[in-house]
């Protein structure tokens, strides 16, 4: 197949994008329309409260290369990213972000790469300079310990910048549909030719975050829960740690009863149980996160739910993702 037959579907998830999606068309359309496939524009409308859905609808309606899906109500970054690759009908799937940190020159290299036979390309940061030191810190932190953890290992300070085959994209189309999701650890879980392109994310062109810290600790938490069981044994690594604690401490009061005859007992008594119930309650709390992620996949329930779409000419799998 020759470049100019094969097609690029290029997905942009926003929420709340207004002073942002003007810029972002301007700089981005004369890049889209050089690279040397053709491509097709996929918004995903993650139920904005402002008035991204009117400029989109815009877009839309001046040029036929833009898609454009709508959801009934917010459902999060990782819905929107998921549906937009449920509705591209390119040999490649790029997923970007509207506010211009992921660099859309930056796709040429990515068609090279998938020329090249790679099926997933990952976007990896070298820096972030406007996230602040507190967020880098947190995400290197969180890399580290969720390659210690778990059997997958992710790349470090990979984004949400990333590129499918349609092959690749066709495997979280049908079998990732997970209510719990981290889109990020399924790209680099799927296998298939793998490769990586660096990057510096630039500022934001406006508005601001739309993960504070305590959605990222939440996305953390789901990630952990997604991607290993090692929580779940901790509970046997207390008990070991506890029962030796419990060795030590009979054995001190032993000696100290034969010491000093009259070993005091009692605030020992109150800092061993203390200790002991606040393990019990840690390990509780763990054992319900996981329980809460088995309902959420019990329950069922769509991971998003469209209200409208222009210019779509494909309709997703009928079933309840």
């Amino acid at each position: 197949m020759e470049e100019k037959d094969r097609k690029l579907s290029i997905v942009v998830s926003v929420y709340n994008e207004e002073a942002a999606l003007r810029e972002f068309y301007r700089v981005s359309r004369p890049i889209f329309e050089s690279l040397s496939w053709d491509y097709e524009l996929i918004f995903v409308n993650d139920g904005s409260s402002d008035k991204s859905g009117e400029i989109l609808r815009g877009f839309a309606a001046e040029n036929t290369k833009i898609r454009l899906v709508e959801f009934s109500r917010n459902f999060g970054h990782e819905a929107a990213m998921i549906a937009g690759i449920d509705y591209s009908t390119g040999d490649g799937v790029v997923c970007m972000d509207a506010d211009l940190q992921h660099p859309p020159e930056l796709l040429r290299d990515i068609i090279a790469k998938l020329g090249e036979g790679y099926e997933v390309v990952n976007m990896v940061r070298t820096s972030n300079t406007s996230a602040g030191w507190l967020k880098n810190v947190t995400s290197s932190a969180f890399y580290h310990l969720i390659n210690r953890i778990s059997d997958v290992k992710m790349l470090e300070n990979a984004s949400d910048f990333f590129a499918l085959s349609a092959e690749a994209a066709e495997v979280l189309r049908v079998d990732y549909r997970e209510k719990v999701r981290f889109l990020r650890g399924y790209v680099q879980n799927i296998g298939f030719r793998r490769t990586a392109i660096t990057y510096e994310a630039r500022p934001r062109v406006a508005g601001h975050s739309k993960y504070s810290i305590r959605r990222l600790a939440r996305l953390a938490v789901n990630t952990i829960l997604c991607f290993s069981d090692m929580p779940l044994r901790l509970g046997i690594y207390t008990g070991f740690f506890v029962g030796l604690l419990g060795i030590i401490l009979m054995i001190y009061t032993i000696w100290s009863h034969i010491v000093t005859g009259t070993p005091n007992g009692y605030a020992t008594i109150v800092v061993v149980l203390c200790f002991m119930f606040a393990v019990l309650f840690f390990l509780l709390g763990i054992i319900g996160e996981y329980i809460a992620v088995l309902f959420a996949e019990l329950k069922d329930r769509p991971v998003y739910i469209v209200r409208d779409t222009v210019n779509c000419e494909k309709k997703p799998l009928k079933e309840k993702s």
